[in-house]
């Protein structure tokens, strides 16, 4: 059962919870019978009040446990037919023209109030589903609006990592191609035939390794020709850096952009290198790599990568390792060097890979 005072109720319903509250009463037969009719006075005249003071809501609760008392509850008191009460023809009276007339009156004002606020109470919950209708409408499109900013926020933002990776890739390519131009028209420097390059080359090596400047080096004789090629990774000596390189005003390529500097002991540590291949008639081939130092390159590495070879040619083989070693060390290609012979010697500083030469 609802609250009489909730104005959700339908009008109906409300009066039944208010006339439920006027029949809660309760008869003790312990009270003597005229006790409780004079109470019932005093409530005759407390609903008057309240009805001209316009409280008719306790006015009709009052008419109402007046009936219930004198109608259905005291009749069955332990004493009520034996008790002598005066007051008991003056109750019945009241009864037919009090109080029943007056808890009519007030049901039909109640009722009339209560429609009225039933239906105030219907606009506006009206009203305020429409209201929060709209705002959650509001809501909803300002979520969307902020989940498109954020989707083009996030768009953009990968279109511009986007761009800036392919002019990354762009510049790079560029940076290559213009090294490869550079290179491959540069004019190699002819170093003094007697002047050694790189002291302690015993001979070639069979897995891919390097030649650089110093004077303590350490290298593996080969057990077999190098038209035999051999399984193993790149090996690398780090303490054959050059120890000392030629004047880039004496030995060097100068153009408009580069300089290039050699080793001073490079030619003639290759030739020790491939002495063994050489007296037998097979070509030797290695890749000069190095590093670009304040607009100048530096051959810094002399890579003899796995090959094999004859008279007339020199083939690389498993040119993924040597692209490994470049890639390991940071080692840009600056050219290629081979000898055929005793009698024939080139030094060729391009970025041609050494098939076929």
């Amino acid at each position: 059962m609802g609250d009489h005072t909730d104005v959700s109720l339908p009008p109906e319903e409300r009066f039944h919870a208010l006339t439920k509250k006027g029949s809660l009463v309760e008869v003790n037969d312990d009270v003597p019978p005229r006790r409780y009719f004079r109470s019932g006075m005093e409530m005759i005249r407390m609903a008057s009040i309240y009805t001209e003071e316009g409280n008719i809501e306790r006015a009709f609760v009052l008419y109402n446990k007046y009936i219930t008392l004198f109608i259905e509850k005291l009749p069955k008191h332990r004493d009520y037919k034996t008790a002598n009460i005066p007051e008991k023809k003056d109750t019945v009276k009241k009864l037919k023209e009090v109080a029943f007339p007056q808890a009519e009156v007030l049901k039909k004002a109640l009722l009339r109030r209560f429609e009225q606020e039933y239906a105030e109470y219907l606009v506006k919950k009206k009203a305020e589903e429409a209201a929060m209708a709209q705002e959650q409408s509001k809501r909803r499109a300002l979520d969307a609006e902020r989940e498109r900013v954020a989707e083009m926020q996030r768009r953009q933002r990968e279109q511009e990592q986007f761009s800036a990776f392919e002019e990354m890739i762009r510049r790079q390519e560029l940076e290559k191609e213009r090294q490869r131009v550079l290179l491959e028209f540069a004019t190699p420097a002819t170093p003094p035939a007697d002047t050694p390059l790189l002291p302690g080359i015993q001979g070639p090596p069979l897995s891919p390794g390097y030649i650089s400047g110093g004077n303590d080096y350490q290298h593996t004789r080969p057990s077999a020709p190098i038209g035999s090629p051999t399984a193993g990774p790149p090996s690398f000596d780090r303490s054959l850096k050059p120890g000392s390189l030629v004047s880039p005003g004496n030995n060097s390529m100068v153009d408009a952009l580069r300089q290039l500097a050699v080793p001073a002991e490079l030619c003639r540590s290759f030739l020790r290198l491939a002495e063994a291949n050489t007296s037998r008639a097979i070509e030797t081939c290695g890749i000069l790599c190095g590093k670009l130092t304040r607009n100048a390159f530096t051959v810094t590495h002399v890579i003899v990568p796995k090959q094999c070879g004859g008279p007339d040619y020199c083939d690389t083989e498993n040119e993924e390792e040597l692209f490994l070693v470049q890639d390991q060390y940071d080692l840009i290609t600056l050219g290629w060097i081979h000898v055929r012979n005793r009698r024939w010697f080139s030094p060729l500083l391009t970025t041609k890979s050494a098939h076929h030469h």
